[in-house]
């Protein structure tokens, strides 16, 4: 559980968001929105207003490593504005070689201070794989490996936040033949800290956001799949919520992206797409304050949120057929399997049932014989 010991010292988010100009419709409007994002009910809602008003705000370490700083682009390019300006503005001001105003020896000193007086209470969030070949050489920051940043930090945090799929999975960095040995977090931490993978490349602004305000609500982190990822964001395939679904149903695909079956908006999945095997809730969420998201945009899926997925095949070939209908199916196709389908249930029902008859009669036949014995006896 993440605790209050800091409520003496740090202001609440509501206390943030009264500062910074925005009214209370506003924060119960972003309120809802987050309650939405995660998963909780109607009810809840009040929930979370009351962990925003009444809780200060989380001390926040954010480190860098190799990575394009693409996830606090999207973070700060969230859909509401009290993302970026109150959750990002003010949890990462403890550290963050991004967007923190200091830099040289008063940036690192703002971290050390934070490590030390906020131990065992901190969020320590992570951009970027860390390089571990050659000793670390490759990303260095203050004199230091990335390696060994990342294991003093992690050494007080309350939990780790793997931003993005540099960090949950190693992304293009540790793509063959991996020249540095990128590695993601999961893989050198210490201990039992808890971490939660928020992959994409990068992952959407909101869907960072939900995770933050998860953790500030009930002072844990939020239930996850089985390789770390939140449950809240990441249960359900892109495929599922695909408005292209029924096109790859009835087995209309886009051949090459300039034919007429691209125009119309066909399924994509025959010229790349990795949506029936990626996990992630672009087709819910969408991006660019809920706009589009790239299927939607003309471009397949390229499963930014699952591991090793840079050297899962070319990205505009497509992936092995997988369970359902099959990739060549067709309404033709999937009619002659229905048809088939029944007519070996009916074969089977008629064999079965001349089985039973056959038995009955032998039963009979056996029975009369045994009558016909006994009365002439």
């Amino acid at each position: 559980m993440i605790n209050d010991a800091s409520a003496n010292t740090q202001p609440t988010y509501y206390e943030e968001v009264q500062r910074k100009g925005y009214t209370r419709r506003d924060f119960i409007g972003f309120a809802t929105m987050m309650a939405a994002f995660i998963g909780l009910e109607k009810s809840a809602i009040g929930q979370v207003v009351k962990a925003l008003e009444t809780k200060p705000r989380v001390p926040v370490i954010w480190l860098h490593f190799q990575e394009c700083t693409c996830c606090s682009e999207s973070f700060i390019r969230s859909s509401h504005p009290i993302v970026a300006d109150i959750l990002l503005d003010k949890i990462s001001l403890d550290y963050t070689e991004t967007l923190m105003a200091a830099s040289g020896f008063q940036a690192e000193e703002a971290m050390k201070n934070t490590m030390t007086k906020y131990k065992g209470e901190y969020i320590l969030c992570v951009e970027g794989s860390v390089p571990t070949g050659a000793d670390g050489v490759y990303c260095m920051i203050g004199g230091k490996t990335s390696l060994q940043i990342l294991e003093e930090a992690a050494a007080g945090a309350k939990a780790v936040i793997a931003w993005g799929s540099c960090a949950s999975n190693g992304c293009v960095q540790s793509a063959k033949p991996n020249p540095t040995n990128a590695t993601p977090i999961h893989k050198l931490l210490k201990g039992n800290i808890p971490l939660i993978k928020v992959p994409g490349c990068p992952p959407i602004g909101e869907v960072m956001a939900g995770v933050i305000v998860h953790l500030v609500t009930f002072g844990k982190i939020p239930e996850l799949d089985r390789i770390g990822r939140p449950k809240a964001f990441y249960s359900k395939r892109v495929h599922d919520s695909c408005y292209r679904r029924p096109y790859y149903d009835a087995g209309l695909y886009v051949e090459s992206f300039d034919d007429e079956n691209a125009k119309k908006g066909y399924c994509l999945y025959k010229v790349g797409c990795k949506g029936p095997s990626t996990y992630n809730a672009c087709g819910v969420m969408k991006w660019n304050n809920g706009t589009s998201y790239p299927i939607q945009s003309g471009h397949p899926c390229i499963g930014c949120s699952e591991e090793n997925f840079w050297d899962n095949g070319r990205l505009y070939e497509r992936g092995s057929a997988f369970s359902g209908f099959g990739i060549e199916s067709s309404a033709d196709t999937l009619g002659k399997v229905a048809l088939g389908a029944t007519g070996t249930a009916i074969a089977a029902h008629a064999i079965a049932t001349n089985v039973r008859k056959h038995k009955l009669i032998f039963s009979l036949e056996k029975e009369g014989k045994q009558s016909e014995k006994e009365l002439e006896e």
